[in-house]
């Protein structure tokens, strides 16, 4: 073999990693980068209700836009702790500017931060749960006449449109994203204005801070602020991240059931980054982009719980569960599990066929026998599951497929089994139903249950998944679009606030 040929398949055979995330949730909006805000708010709310004397404005903007500006240079100082960043402050106009400290302490200011970083990391989440719910919803409707096996306990179970499968886990992420604004809801209160515990001897404007920062209210007690919220937002987070995890794992191992067979009828699309070559079985292709991403799913799980164990059993106000770097990875864990689901769902080959193949070759539609007998001859449901299950038992032992079962041993043993009870006593369907009955594409076809796999029902659930994504991107932009218009009209308003200096 040539040394290229001996490179590919080494670099084909490592396994994928996890997308990278960005730093600050795809905002470029860190620690510092709020608690300059904080600051640029504080001084035009406080010189405006005269807590802060208008002669130092000169002063506390140039001290804070130094600061601002030196963080943003290469190599620039961005501390994230009021105790690293008042010191900045200080050594670039004096300790004079500490009077922008007036009714504030590094408790509320960093519950502040903990607050919008959280807030920005749950509508990154929510951005891309939404689109993998997309892109499950447009396979459902492209996939919503193909039937497929479904499993329980992890044996075939009954034949289902693929589509239908799908929207069951769009409609998971549903739930989740019911989560995000629900948690969303508690999450954008401005705890600013609070201080420590019991608030402040200053009267602050807190709603007019919390304007400035894209939130929606205010926390009310200000011993909930920092002490009770705080904690209890990364543990309700990480219970959304959990839920995700779950679901994108649940997926996944009903994909990987398919590489343990000799002739699968879902895979994924071989290259690109999604299967790689066994570096001693030329014949196998490896799913690394399914291992890694449940591999991600469960770390993801695991940061979830962690955030409910660091809140576990301790007093009020301890840092424990509070840190911004965790609680961020935690949620971005989630969301780069999403974004290689999304990139799964984009890469699966189904084969119709051979899924049709496979539900013919087992017996997945002998509760039908059952279900017909009862709804159509009223034989009781038992008596007709004994019948379709001595069927089964025969079927196997001479392995006869279901399309080829002979309807003179279905006579047989129909007779046996119903033989003494008060029932008709010979097989009440003639052949061509007996035949029909077991054809899983008919059975999904006739399944007239409200939310089923029938054409009538998918058309209806796709074009209503299809709504609520559209609702759910409508929210995320319009949160993001307040949040960005609250920090564009603080800009202004601090330019003004310099202009005046001037």
């Amino acid at each position: 073999m040539k040394l290229s040929s001996l490179a590919l398949t080494a670099l084909l055979s490592i396994p994928l990693a996890a997308p990278q995330v960005m730093a600050q949730a795809q905002t470029g909006r860190d620690d510092f980068f709020w608690l300059g805000q904080i600051n640029k708010a504080t001084a035009v709310i406080n010189t405006d209700e005269g807590l802060l004397d208008k002669s130092l404005t000169p002063l506390v903007y140039k001290g804070i836009s130094q600061v601002l500006a030196d963080g943003e240079k290469p190599g620039g100082k961005r501390p994230t702790l009021v105790i690293t960043f008042e010191p900045l402050l200080i050594d670039a106009v004096g300790p004079k500017i500490t009077l922008l400290h007036a009714g504030r302490s590094s408790q509320d200011m960093l519950s502040t931060v903990r607050a919008v970083t959280l807030r920005d990391e749950m509508l990154a989440l929510a951005d891309q749960l939404n689109k993998t719910t997309a892109t499950l919803v447009a396979l459902a409707d492209k996939y919503k006449t193909t039937v497929v096996p479904n499993y329980t306990n992890g044996v075939a179970a009954q034949p289902n449109s693929y589509g239908h499968y799908l929207l069951g886990f769009a409609a998971g992420l549903d739930r989740d994203a019911q989560r995000i604004r629900e948690a969303y809801a508690r999450l954008d209160r401005s705890p600013m204005g609070t201080t420590v515990l019991n608030g402040t001897s200053w009267p602050l404007n807190r709603k007019r801070m919390a304007d400035y920062l894209g939130f929606s209210a205010t926390v009310d007690n200000a011993y909930d602020a920092a002490q009770i919220s705080a904690v209890d937002q990364p543990v309700e987070a990480g219970a959304i991240v959990m839920a995700v995890a779950l679901h994108t794992g649940s997926f996944i191992e009903d994909v990987m059931t398919q590489y343990a067979q000799a002739r699968p009828w879902i895979l994924l699309k071989e290259g690109g980054g999604n299967t790689y070559v066994s570096s001693a079985m030329p014949q196998k292709r490896n799913p690394g982009l399914l291992n890694s991403t449940r591999r991600d799913a469960s770390s993801a799980l695991t940061l979830g719980m962690g955030a409910a164990l660091q809140a576990h059993n301790i007093p009020p106000g301890m840092q424990d569960p509070k840190d911004s770097h965790n609680n961020s990875a935690m949620m971005r864990s989630a969301t780069a599990v999403l974004a290689n689901w999304d990139r799964i769902l984009n890469n699966l080959v189904l084969d119709p066929q051979r899924a049709l193949e496979e539900l013919n070759s087992d017996w997945t539609a002998s509760q039908e026998l059952a279900d017909v007998l009862m709804r159509k001859y009223k034989l009781p449901f038992r008596v007709g599951h004994h019948f379709a299950s001595e069927v089964v038992d025969y079927a196997k032992a001479k392995d006869i497929k279901p399309l080829a079962f002979p309807y003179a041993e279905a006579q047989r043993i129909y007779a046996e089994a119903v033989k003494g009870l008060d029932v008709v006593q010979a097989l009440p369907m003639p052949e061509a139903e007996f035949r029909s009955t077991l054809d899983p594409v008919a059975i999904v076809q006739n399944r007239q249950t409200a939310g089923g796999p029938q054409l009538v029902e998918m058309e209806r659930m796709v074009k209503e998944s299809l709504q609520r994504v559209a609702q759910q991107d409508a929210w995320i932009k319009a949160r993001r679009a307040r949040i960005s218009s609250s920090l564009a009209r603080l800009d202004s308003d601090f330019e003004k606030f310099g202009a005046a200096a001037r």
